[in-house]
């Protein structure tokens, strides 16, 4: 996306970047980027939750409007969870353990079944890109 929004850029088209991947998108240079300090793929908020939701996007129609420097980021003050709750799931946030890899590894398996399954109904080879 942040490729995607400097071309449009280049073009007149202003953009905002919402995300949690901090450091790559300030990397690649985004003209503005409103962080979200959430799990990755969550960048507007948790699912179903339309206050936060509104919150997250109105921020960025605000950075819009108002960030006139380039290379602008603004942190949203939003947390995924409450107190210990949110330290907890920065902690086990894709995290491989004794604890956890077996049911890891079974779950990897299911989706490649599952993936070669949906290809051979398809009719299309396994070129990692399922549509």
């Amino acid at each position: 996306m942040s490729l995607v929004a400097r071309h449009l850029e280049a073009a007149g088209i202003p953009t905002v970047i919402v995300g949690s991947a901090r450091d790559i998108v300030e990397e690649c240079g985004v003209p503005r980027f409103l962080f979200v300090d959430f799990p990755l793929g969550n960048p507007c908020g948790k699912p179903w939750d339309v206050e936060m939701q509104y919150k997250i996007t109105g921020g960025a129609l605000e950075l819009l409007e108002r960030a006139w420097l380039p290379r602008t980021t603004v942190q949203r003050p939003e947390t995924w969870a409450e107190g210990e709750a949110d330290a907890r799931w920065r902690k086990r946030f894709m995290w491989v353990g004794d604890d956890n890899r077996e049911a890891l590894a079974r779950a990897g398996e299911a989706r490649r079944r599952a993936q070669t399954g949906r290809r051979q109904e398809n009719g299309t080879r396994g070129n990692g890109i399922d549509g």
